[in-house]
């Protein structure tokens, strides 16, 4: 049996970790501070230990087929993943695919090694959901190669009640403020659609959920374009709307538009340095407070139409809430990522670098996982 060396013990991966331990496996729990690893085990019983973690403790360890989950702040994946590929170890992680990941997959596939990324929540879930989607529309008496598509894929994180910031923080605020400041590339109405910056774009969308609908306020982020292949959309295929985006309260862009103001004018090291501050300050009045529920948000639709009339119409809505088993946002994140693992092992997840995967099998587990989390996920038919 190999070890799972999962490095980063944070809130977003206790439940992952847990899950691994009290299936059986043998884990060995890294983290920068040995107190916070420890917390993650707390109760359990069963083969795991914990440690500091440290890249020459983490390489000294490692033996052939083991898997290494990074958990770490994104600047550790590539390192650690090239660590594994030295080690002759698997890897896997919840984050976006980097080029300087991607430009691994070579030696990864030649040497029978498995690079997993994209496999938490967002990236991760939505992910399964379009493959999901799109299989269905392929399959129903509906698919034409002639339709027009639009796809749209909206996930947020937010407090369970809004408050007058319209958000709240359960980790570090500085990624969210670093978010504001990155452009993002979409299709509308069949064009491409380039934005320096969210507060661009913000525009607002209707979910009915079942205690009524409730409108929220989305933006695209990164560059949606690429995922038009990973999701097999067919070249050919005509689309009018494809993006890929956060959802935020609505009322959101209204709280934050001096933020977006003193943004906008933040550049190089002081730039950086003002952010730092900004992160502080808000993580004193806005964090997530100890025994408080958050709440996690995601929608993934998938529309054809033909003639000017829509011919197919299904999304994947998902309302997820925190309570006594403990943060949604943790546990849709990490226990995902804990399927992944286990995927890697079973040989179910092909050498190379991947994203989450599309095979039908996997699909199903992860949306099995999510449904067993959230208080609301359905897929549902809008024709």
């Amino acid at each position: 049996m190999p070890r799972l060396h999962w490095c980063g013990a944070g809130l977003s991966a206790i439940p992952g970790i847990r899950r691994l331990i009290e299936r059986g496996h043998s884990v060995t729990v890294w983290n920068r501070t040995l107190g916070k690893a420890k917390e993650a085990v707390v109760g359990l019983s069963g083969d795991f230990e914990t440690r500091i973690f440290d890249m020459d403790a983490l390489k000294s360890s490692l033996n052939p087929q083991d898997i290494v989950i990074s958990m770490l702040p994104g600047d550790f994946h590539v390192p650690v993943a090239k660590l594994c590929l030295d080690a002759d170890a698997h890897f896997v992680s919840s984050s976006y695919i980097s080029p300087e990941m991607a430009a691994l997959d070579d030696i990864a596939r030649e040497n029978g090694l498995v690079l997993a990324n994209e496999t938490g929540l967002d990236p991760g879930l939505d992910h399964s959901m379009a493959h999901d989607l799109v299989a269905s529309y392929r399959a129903s008496d509906a698919f034409d190669d002639e339709s027009c598509l639009s796809f749209y894929s909206y996930c947020g994180g937010l407090s369970e009640v809004p408050n007058d910031f319209k958000y709240k923080f359960s980790w570090s605020p500085l990624g969210v403020l670093k978010a504001l400041r990155s452009p993002s590339r979409s299709l509308r109405d069949g064009d491409v659609f380039d934005v320096s910056r969210p507060w661009d774009a913000i525009s607002e969308y209707t979910l009915d959920l079942p205690q009524g609908a409730e409108t929220f306020e989305v933006y695209p982020n990164r560059d949606s374009l690429p995922f038009m292949r990973d999701y097999q959309f067919d070249p050919s295929w005509a689309v009018d709307d494809f993006v890929r985006g956060t959802l935020r309260y609505r009322g959101w862009s209204t709280a934050w538009a001096d933020i977006f103001r003193e943004v906008e004018t933040l550049e190089g090291p002081e730039g950086d340095a003002r952010l730092e501050e900004m992160s502080a300050e808000f993580w004193s009045k806005y964090a997530v407070e100890d025994g408080e529920a958050d709440r996690v948000v995601l929608t993934v639709e998938l529309k054809a139409e033909k003639d000017g009339n829509t011919v197919w119409r299904q999304a994947w809505r998902m309302d997820a809430y925190g309570g006594d088993e403990g943060s949604s946002m943790a546990r849709l994140v990490s226990l995902p990522v804990s399927l992944a693992v286990e995927a890697v092992m079973s040989g179910e997840i092909k050498p190379g670098v991947s994203a989450a995967p599309s095979d039908p099998d996997l699909v199903a587990r992860w949306l099995g996982c999510a449904q067993g989390i959230a208080r609301y996920m359905e897929k549902v038919d809008l024709t």
